[in-house]
């Protein structure tokens, strides 16, 4: 598997990228944020490739996208993190999450803190997370759908 940030000649596999109702209720679509990405430099697009298919899918927003979250200026926010539907249960979002640390320090190296918002009541998500090396500083805010748990990555 490797990360790669979006670019027009992966429109198709975007196109393609299938989530469930249930994931729904918990992130947004990625071809829904690769148009904000086009109108906001401040936001990455970043793809999970795995035997040539499109399996994860996340944004990597910078400056104001962290603004609500943290006052770390040299932080990144992981955004619109999902598994493609016919791919969950195989190890890609985990792995996609390894992978990331080296790939910011690869393409934005002034970053020392990945941070992320996840639902309170998305457990299997925060599960994830945890056991990726995010860690929860019981920092809460209120979200669009409900109470977000702020975890931090530092690099």
């Amino acid at each position: 598997m490797f990360l790669i940030e979006y670019e027009k000649q992966f429109k198709e596999k975007l196109e393609n990228y299938s989530l469930s109702k249930e994931q729904l209720q918990f992130t947004g679509t990625p071809s829904k944020a690769v148009e904000l990405s086009n109108s906001d430099i401040d936001r990455h697009p970043i793809l999970a490739i795995e035997n040539n298919e499109l399996v994860t899918f996340f944004v990597l927003h910078k400056n104001e996208g962290v603004k609500p979250y943290s006052e770390n200026r040299k932080a990144i926010l992981l955004r619109t993190f999902s598994t493609d539907f016919r791919h969950q249960g195989n190890g890609y979002a985990k792995q996609s999450l390894f992978l990331l640390p080296q790939f910011v320090r690869t393409q934005f190296p002034h970053i020392n803190e990945i941070i992320l918002a996840v639902n309170a009541k998305n457990i299997s998500a925060q599960t994830l997370y945890k056991k990726c090396g995010y860690k929860d500083e019981g920092v809460r805010k209120m979200g669009k759908k409900g109470e977000l748990i702020i975890m931090s990555f530092y690099l």
